[in-house]
């Protein structure tokens, strides 16, 4: 069975962007070894424009063959005019207010999102599907997440958008690894305790 994987950025206080999801405070420490750590180790999380800057057009996707998104995440592409932010994956976005994709790669799920991810999770083969963001769909998501990835960039919000946008309910996960980077960046693996 494949596994759903919340790889996620957040400020050491939990939070995956400011009170309007904007995480662009984090771009400063993408650089030097843990840029390096994410081309080589995770390419497939890098969207098709970054492929390109980075020259990793022909990277082989390492963890994931699909991306799950919501409205918000997606947007900062279509802002960019990237209909298909990561064209090299198979996309879904969470959305009830987009009628019609505007890619024909980009699946829009209105409803059933967590049907819809047990489809995905029951599929023969393949790789993993990786939880993009943003914060409501994580919370919708939080009992289908098998695995957490939280790169956690010194940095404090003080308030902002959760990791999981949800009432209060608790899950358990072990801590697998971890990874800590010169800059301040700390990579925490966690798997699902079921």
């Amino acid at each position: 069975m494949r596994k759903l994987t919340y790889f996620v950025a957040c400020s050491i206080d939990g939070f995956i962007g400011d009170p309007n999801g904007d995480a662009s405070s984090f771009f400063q420490f993408v650089k030097d070894d843990f840029l390096h750590f994410i081309t080589t180790e995770y390419p497939d999380t890098v969207s098709e424009e970054g492929r390109r800057i980075l020259g990793l057009e022909s990277a082989e996707n390492k963890h994931f063959d699909t991306v799950v998104q919501g409205r918000g995440s997606y947007q900062l592409g279509l802002d960019a005019n990237m209909p298909s932010p990561y064209g090299h994956l198979r996309e879904l976005v969470a959305s009830r207010t987009i009628e019609k994709s505007p890619h024909p790669n980009v699946e829009i799920v209105t409803e059933g999102l967590v049907d819809r991810i047990r489809e995905l999770k029951a599929e023969e083969g393949g790789k993993d599907i990786w939880l993009c963001g943003g914060s409501q769909i994580a919370g919708e998501l939080v009992d289908e997440v098998d695995e957490l990835v939280i790169k956690t960039y010194p940095q404090v919000y003080g308030s902002g958008m959760p990791m999981f946008g949800s009432g209060f309910a608790i899950a358990d996960f072990a801590l697998d690894s971890v990874r800590a980077f010169d800059d301040g960046i700390v990579v925490r693996w966690y798997s699902r305790k079921r």
